[in-house]
């Protein structure tokens, strides 16, 4: 009898997380008109409260990165708007007037720029619209990835090459963004495709319980996240990160755009 009542403890709990994560709606939009038919797409993020990072689990067969750890809670006090897709070519060459990707295509994700890069696209941006568009923060990022979910991926904790690009999906380049579907925000390709710049200087993680975090004010690497189609799945986790120096550029590197609602 104690057995029963522990696995339907158990299963009582997983089907809560899963209605968590399937509740979560998908956010008002914001369209920004660039110009030349080129719009750009913001989706409202909610306000709430995550476990950024991962935790060892001696029964997973994932093992995470020492600068996964330790996982804490982070509270994300106010809504902010997140691009519902990676920066594109077409928006990039509207504000810039100049187009640095390698594979080219109006659709794909723009590439090939550094996280100094995105600033200079951000300031003229913000110059032609209403402004406080910029790059999202570390927690913002990992909050709007997961989207609720408490797994690996937002799919799950297991992920194919029909939920994402990455290295194993053989493509190795960019594909069109919005190519798979969203996670429970209504965010496209926050797994693989390419690496994402996030606004914080690279550093541990807090040991503690945090609120609207940042990261430190100086550095020597800015935080990248997502993974991309030259990575293997692991790499397009949740909660998997790497930094770069700011001036960095490769032909996986892109960006996506967060602002302040």
């Amino acid at each position: 009898m104690k057995r029963i009542l522990g696995i339907a403890m158990v299963l009582g709990l997983v089907g809560a997380l899963t209605v968590m994560a399937q509740e979560v709606k998908f956010g008002k939009a914001e369209v920004v008109d660039l110009g030349k038919d080129v719009k750009l797409e913001m989706v409202l993020v909610p306000a709430g409260k995550f476990k950024m990072g991962s935790k060892v689990d001696p029964f997973s067969n994932i093992k995470p990165k020492i600068d996964e750890l330790p996982q804490h809670e982070v509270t994300l006090t106010k809504p902010f708007y997140m691009s519902k897709y990676e920066v594109t070519q077409e928006q990039w060459f509207e504000i810039m007037g100049e187009n640095p990707s390698r594979e080219k295509g109006r659709k794909l994700p723009v590439t090939n720029v550094s996280w100094e890069d995105c600033q200079g696209f951000i300031k003229k941006l913000n110059a032609r619209t209403d402004g406080g568009h910029r790059l999202p923060t570390e927690a913002e990022w990992e909050y709007a990835c997961r989207a609720g979910t408490t797994t690996a991926y937002s799919y799950g904790d297991k992920m194919t090459s029909k939920d994402s690009n990455y290295y194993d999906s053989k493509i190795r380049i960019p594909v069109i963004v919005g190519s798979y579907r969203p996670n429970a925000f209504g965010l496209y390709d926050m797994h693989g495709n390419v690496w994402e710049w996030c606004e914080d200087w690279y550093a541990k993680y807090s040991d503690g319980a945090v609120m609207d975090p940042k990261g430190p004010m100086t550095g020597k690497g800015r935080v990248l996240r997502g993974g991309s189609f030259n990575l293997v799945v692991l790499g397009a986790r949740s909660s998997f990160r790497i930094n770069l120096l700011q001036t960095d550029r490769t032909p996986d590197l892109g960006c996506r755009l967060a602002k302040d609602k």
